[in-house]
């Protein structure tokens, strides 16, 4: 049996970064006809929570549009009934979360 000491990695939490509550409404779907709205209820640069209005499935690759930001690509992470969280391909911008946040929060 081999022992070894080691000390855990210390985080703050399991998320990357800062979440805010808001309450703005989003479309997904690329394209004209094939877009759905949606709420988004929690915010972060590397993701959201969805309310959609169909159910969604994990692992499903989809479009966001964001107000005043507009198409990101995202991957749903998890899913129970019309609730998601999606995980942005790339990270929204530190303005363009500020704005999101200060315009549509909740807190």
């Amino acid at each position: 049996m081999i022992a070894a000491e080691y000390e855990p990695a210390q985080r703050d939490g399991r998320r990357r970064s800062p979440r805010a509550p808001v309450s703005l409404d989003a479309k997904i779907g690329r394209g004209g006809l094939d877009r759905t709205l949606c709420k988004i209820t929690d915010l972060s640069l590397h993701g959201a929570r969805l309310h959609t209005y169909s159910p969604m499935k994990a692992g499903s690759m989809i479009w966001l549009t964001l107000p005043k930001v507009g198409q990101i690509s995202a991957t749903i992470m998890w899913a129970d009934d019309y609730v998601a969280g999606c995980q942005f391909h790339q990270p929204l911008g530190h303005i363009a979360f500020d704005s999101l946040a200060a315009a549509h929060g909740r807190g």
